[in-house]
């Protein structure tokens, strides 16, 4: 991750918001490569959820939308965290992601100890306990520890439990509620007439449009609405770089069903469906993976939720959530509006609330785990076979922020850089393209293998004085082929769709 993160900022991806102020925890700019990344993996989502298909449309909904909304569904007094303080270092954390064990030795509990959620939680709560036996040079057999998170403490063990901050028990709190809404004030008076919250997800504004989506949208069951925007929620503990964090940016579609559909085999085809799309971005089989939650865990309303699952640096983590939710938000908000949310069907003359499958991704984690994914070091010899570091990003060119670099063999040569100017502007009408004529051409190969753009061409002497074709060369591969300015545009075509 600290390799990944530091490739982030020195290209221009991602920087720590306010940087030069000290930075604000939990918030992200996104520079020049970065918003071309981030666009790109929008586009996609847009162009296959929405354009190409025919039971999908979308909106765009407002950020800010009326308290009773938030009310309707449940986030006013349901959308909470469990916070627990550490009275002693003021550490605020999730008590769902501090975890601790009983220190067991030959049966007796000789204390406790606490570590915070990571891929290996369980290997540093069984260290934190052999140190802890070993400074109160206790004799006997330890049992392997049994972690559980702070929601499980009993009120007795809490005092016991140390403190991530300090290691010292007795300083945290027991776990309360915490609302994760930002809230906000519309209007010239600052009262509880006029409190509202920033949204903290896309779902709920495709839920309240339900209606007007179908008086004016010629849509018939099943069909979904979908939706790209702006999130917030007030992470207690943001933390990954960009996986959690306070703003976030959603794709989200709710598809909605008969109440007499095969819910199950339609939640299926959806988890496959985003699967297959996350496969057409570039992200290998083998860091995938599914999780379905079971059924104590699901909310009352739920009939099914299967999270698909990345595996980053920092551990397997959820990417994203395809859900069934039943009828829950349209009768929610037509119980609270009075507004009807029925859909007539002509062929039975039923009518009745459509069940919806949902499933929702970040952005921001989707372009983490292409980084991620991408992200290689390897040794390779240059021109005069000297073995040297290059450092790649292996991007699908479907989302490459650059699809092509061009490239004059030599800056000072009028007849190579008019070519490759010329070149550059046709490809610049269609794609995101990159000149560059300063360094050696390795050198420039380097600088386009770091940022991820999957062909490089190259204008050269032969280029201007023989056949007019140029040096291909493809990023992964390294391997170099002479083609021309058809077959280039071909392949553009063909693999950036």
């Amino acid at each position: 991750m600290d390799a990944i993160v530091a490739l982030a900022k020195r290209r221009g991806f991602i920087f720590q918001s306010s940087e030069i102020y000290g930075g604000f925890n939990g918030f992200f700019d996104y520079g020049p490569l970065g918003s071309e990344l981030k666009k790109n993996i929008r586009d996609c989502w847009w162009n296959d959820m929405v354009r190409r298909r025919d039971d999908v449309v979308g909106i765009e909904t407002s950020i800010i939308m009326h308290p009773k909304v938030w009310e309707a569904s449940g986030h006013v007094a349901g959308f909470t965290d469990p916070l627990v303080d550490c009275k002693v270092s003021k550490q605020r954390y999730r008590a769902d992601q501090l975890f601790f064990a009983k220190v067991v030795v030959d049966g007796n509990t000789v204390g406790y100890v606490s570590a915070l959620e990571s891929e290996k939680t369980a290997e540093d709560l069984q260290s934190a306990a052999e140190t802890l036996k070993r400074k109160k040079a206790i004799q006997g057999a330890l049992a392997p520890v049994q972690p559980k998170d702070f929601t499980e403490a009993q009120p007795e063990e809490i005092a016991l439990i140390p403190s991530p901050a300090t290691g010292e028990p007795g300083s945290l709190t027991a776990p309360r509620s915490f609302n994760m809404m930002f809230q906000t004030n519309v209007g010239a008076m600052t009262d509880a007439s006029s409190v509202a919250y920033l949204r903290p997800e896309t779902a709920q504004g495709m839920f309240v449009d339900f209606k007007n989506v179908l008086d004016t949208g010629r849509v018939k069951l099943p069909f979904g609405i979908a939706q790209i925007g702006k999130s917030f929620r007030n992470e207690i503990t943001p933390r990954n770089f960009i996986f959690r964090s306070r703003e976030f940016e959603q794709m989200e579609m709710e598809y909605f069903i008969s109440e007499d559909a095969d819910w199950k085999a339609s939640h299926d085809e959806w988890i496959e469906w985003c699967r297959q799309w996350l496969l057409s971005i570039g992200l290998p089989e083998s860091h995938l993976s599914l999780y379905a939650h079971p059924k104590e865990k699901l909310a009352f309303y739920s009939k099914g939720t299967v999270d698909i699952m990345f595996k980053y640096p920092f551990g397997v983590q959820e990417l994203w959530g395809i859900a069934a939710r039943g009828n829950y938000d349209l009768t929610q908000h037509a119980t609270a509006s009075g507004k009807p949310m029925e859909y007539f069907e002509e062929a039975t003359k039923k009518k009745f609330v459509p069940h919806v499958i949902e499933p929702a991704v970040g952005v921001d984690r989707i372009l983490l785990a292409v980084l991620c994914a991408g992200y290689a070091e390897e040794d390779v010899k240059d021109e005069k076979g000297n073995v040297e570091k290059r450092t790649v990003l292996r991007l699908s060119p479907r989302i490459a922020p650059v699809k092509v670099a061009v490239l004059p063999l030599l800056k000072n040569k009028e007849a190579l850089v008019g070519r490759a100017r010329e070149l550059y502007k046709k490809l610049q009408r269609r794609y995101a393209v990159f000149y560059d004529e300063a360094g050696a051409i390795g050198r420039r190969y380097r600088r386009q293998d770091e940022i991820g753009t999957p062909w490089c061409v190259t204008i050269d002497f032969d280029t201007v004085e023989k056949d007019g074709s140029f040096t291909l060369r493809e990023r992964d591969s390294m391997t170099q082929k002479r083609i021309n300015e058809a077959e280039l545009f071909a392949l553009l075509e063909e693999k950036v769709y």
